[in-house]
């Protein structure tokens, strides 16, 4: 009889548990070029397909802003942590190719790339400004 207890009680846990990830997905979905999730917990990390993702801690983790756009030319516009003024401390390109990214707007002064499928952490002493494909 426990073991069917603690079943049930796991089932109607992840059940519930996808309720509320479905609506954050409608909700993300409603804005496609920018997605801004809550912060990220280290078992969340890189959640990014399809997007090209930036973060505020390591590892996938603090405040996380991700775009589907090909290029940005200025990401303070989308993204509140760099309007805050917090640095970019990982990446991850969840893209179909390479990303350029650069720490001024409009694509001036490059400081790295991202091949598709790949991302880590960063130096973390700088602002992702632009970026492009």
């Amino acid at each position: 009889m426990n073991r069917f207890t603690a079943f049930a009680a796991a089932s109607i846990l992840l059940t519930g548990a996808l309720g509320v990830g479905s609506t954050a997905t409608a909700t993300a979905t409603a804005v496609p070029a920018v997605h801004v999730p809550a912060a990220t917990s280290p078992g969340a990390a890189y959640n990014c397909t399809g997007r090209f993702c930036i973060y505020s801690g390591w590892n996938g983790s603090g405040r996380g802003c991700s775009w589907t756009a090909d290029k940005i030319s200025n990401t303070a516009d989308g993204c509140p942590f760099i309007r805050d003024g917090q640095n970019v401390r990982s990446v991850w390109n969840g893209t179909g190719g390479k990303v350029t990214y650069y720490t001024q707007t409009n694509y001036n002064a490059r400081v790295g790339s991202t091949p598709a499928g790949q991302g880590g952490n960063l130096q973390g002493n700088y602002q992702i400004r632009s970026f492009k494909h």
